[in-house]
């Protein structure tokens, strides 16, 4: 199990100090990883004794990484988890101001809505000039970005960038690597021509990244139970950057992999119910907020279904009949089923309740709903052959009764079925 699987088992399991030990360890591994920043913030604000500070230091990180990245869903939980730490900062003022902003990016996201109340009901109980109710902030806060391990985040103030980086790459023998050579233009694919695929099985779902010359050292792969992340620096300075989030279901990230190759990425993601079939590689609803929060005040979550299956509805067709329309379908289905044979005294006979005019496919073309018809016509009266013919014609083709009593009344109209129109020929 990776880090940051551990860390987010570590937060469903309540054991927020092993949470922040976990997500401290998987940073320093991956610094830009916007969410590790998200759940050691949330885990901050949940840890006894609580550590206010760190959450809002942790949240403002993941800001600036996200507005980076231009990802909108995690600038707005970084934005939200930002205002929690300001509400427990008693800075009411500016955490109402960061849930404004967060509620411009995503105004179905309900636990804004839960946490704005809260806001609003301690600004109401304060004086008039209150420093608390004060707004300060800044939509972008002043913070120092992360380096390349977080451990050498404090060698930033005495040294220049390119310093920090030969430090970094120096072997533990103290010799200084040779840096690794960046890929030249022709060696990777351009990002407007870089593509994806995805397919399934019963129990993976694998997608697959179309891209020459990915670097295999600075590549960020972010597997969640939701949500699937891959960015990676390209020849010409630029990010690229693909997020699939949510996932049409949950997968078990542990279970699941990735591997880069000279010419495309593969992602192979554990289904966390085998044998579902994904009908999109996303979902379309995110997880939603329900009534009530935890022990230390945060609303509790529950994950909302992603898709509802609509049965099959059989095709309605125009009857005249007083007790409405008929499933022709299914009854021709029941009425065509061939007999059922059975031997005795060696040779073979039908069975003593079926009659030896043979099934439906005897008819011409073999079509068994054509012989259901030509069936009840031929053992049809004369009236109600008469009906049928009448009916049958009259309408075009579109309605066919046995009433003689009610088809002999006059002319059958064309009845033709919902969303068809009768044209003439």
């Amino acid at each position: 199990m990776d880090l940051a699987a551990k860390g987010a088992q570590a937060i469903a399991s309540k054991d927020f100090t092993a949470a922040i030990n976990h997500y401290t360890n998987a940073i320093a591994s991956n610094p830009q990883a916007v969410n590790y920043y998200i759940q050691r913030s949330t885990a901050y604000t949940r840890v006894s004794p609580v550590d206010h500070a760190s959450a809002l230091r942790d949240a403002e990180t993941a800001l600036m990484l996200a507005s980076k990245r231009g990802k909108r869903e995690l600038i707005t939980q970084a934005q939200l988890r930002r205002a929690v730490a300001l509400f427990s900062l008693e800075r009411y003022g500016d955490a109402k101001q960061c849930l404004a902003w967060a509620k411009k990016l995503d105004e179905k996201e309900k636990t804004i809505k839960i946490w704005e109340m809260k806001v609003e009901a301690k600004l109401k109980v304060l004086e008039e000039g209150d420093g608390k109710a004060q707004i300060s902030v800044a939509q972008l806060p002043d913070v120092e970005m992360p380096v390349a391990q977080e451990k050498n985040r404090s060698k930033a103030q005495s040294g220049t960038t390119q310093e920090i980086k030969q430090e970094l790459a120096t072997s533990e023998n103290g010799v200084a690597a040779k840096p690794a050579e960046a890929p030249s233009q022709g060696a990777q694919t351009p990002s407007n021509k870089i593509r994806y695929e995805w397919y399934q099985t019963l129990d993976n779902v694998v997608v697959t990244l179309f891209a020459k010359g990915i670097p295999k050292d600075k590549t960020h792969v972010d597997i969640q139970s939701t949500s699937l992340s891959i960015s990676f620096p390209l020849s010409t300075g630029a990010d690229f950057d693909l997020s699939f989030d949510p996932l049409h279901a949950n997968i078990d990230p542990t279970k699941s992999s990735h591997k880069i190759m000279s010419v495309k990425a593969e992602f192979i993601l554990k289904k966390a119910t085998p044998g579902d079939q994904w009908p999109s590689l996303e979902g379309t609803e995110k997880n939603i907020a329900i009534g009530g929060t935890d022990a230390s005040g945060e609303p509790i979550k529950a994950a909302a279904s992603q898709f509802h299956s609509t049965p099959n509805i059989a095709p309605v067709y125009p009857t005249s009949s007083k007790s409405g329309p008929k499933n022709w379908d299914k009854l021709a289905s029941d009425l065509t089923k061939k007999p059922k044979k059975s031997k005795e005294k060696g040779k073979d006979r039908e069975d003593a309740n079926d009659n030896d005019e043979g099934g439906f496919d005897d008819y011409e073309g073999a079509d068994p709903v054509n012989g259901f018809f030509q069936s009840i016509y031929k053992n049809a009266d004369p009236d109600t052959r008469r009906a049928m013919m009448k009916s049958f014609t009259e309408s075009n083709g579109t309605a066919l009764s046995t009433n003689w009593s009610e088809v002999g009344k006059g002319k059958v109209e064309t009845s033709p079925p919902d969303g068809m129109e009768a044209k003439p020929w």
